[in-house]
């Protein structure tokens, strides 16, 4: 099974967080942020992950290193999960619509990590959080799960909308991507034959 638990501890934040890419989409997220909790969800349901991801930040601050940390947690939990990355599909898109939004997410699990963001937010914040911190989020996943990842949102008239069709499409072009190719068996999916 691939599956990883993290525990990450700093003067900042204290987090734990357990992974089954494999899983059936159970979600027990608690970070101390609604709307982020409630983004983090939408990549467990719609990815088909079980995600267990408890957050302790200084949120007395703001929510950055919460929301910073988080994605770095998951993405090192993503990499660990996937190991050396034998049989998977590597590479995928999704496009996902809500109500007046529409995301498309583009997503390599190359070993080389790197991000595209383009948005075209309506205001600054989104549930209470500054959006930019959204895309921070998904900037910090890359470089730890090592993943080549663009993400954008393509037009949308509510933040709300746009943020969830985002996280939705990434989590379901992530479930796509780390699917096993039976035609691949345990090969990894590179012609360098690594994938780092």
């Amino acid at each position: 099974m691939r599956i990883s638990t993290i525990n990450r501890k700093t003067n900042e934040t204290d987090i734990s967080l357990s992974l089954n890419l494999d899983g059936s989409g159970i979600a027990k997220i608690n970070t101390g942020i609604g709307f982020f909790d409630h983004m983090l969800t939408q990549i467990a349901v719609h990815g088909l992950i079980d995600l267990d991801l408890q957050a302790k930040g200084d949120l007395h601050i703001d929510a950055h290193h919460t929301i910073e940390d988080c994605g770095l947690v998951l993405g090192e939990a993503i990499g660990q999960a996937l190991g050396e990355k034998r049989g998977i599909t590597r590479m995928a898109e999704a496009s996902v619509p809500m109500d007046d939004a529409l995301a498309n997410v583009v997503l390599d699990l190359s070993g080389r990590p790197y991000s595209v963001i383009q948005t075209n937010w309506v205001s600054p914040d989104v549930g209470g959080i500054p959006t930019s911190l959204l895309e921070h989020f998904f900037e910090s996943l890359a470089v730890t799960s090592r993943m080549n990842l663009h993400l954008n949102i393509l037009y949308g008239k509510d933040n709300h909308h746009m943020a969830e069709a985002l996280f939705k499409a990434f989590a379901r072009a992530l479930d796509a991507a780390t699917q096993i190719d039976p035609r691949r068996s345990d090969l990894i999916p590179s012609s360098k034959g690594k994938l780092s």
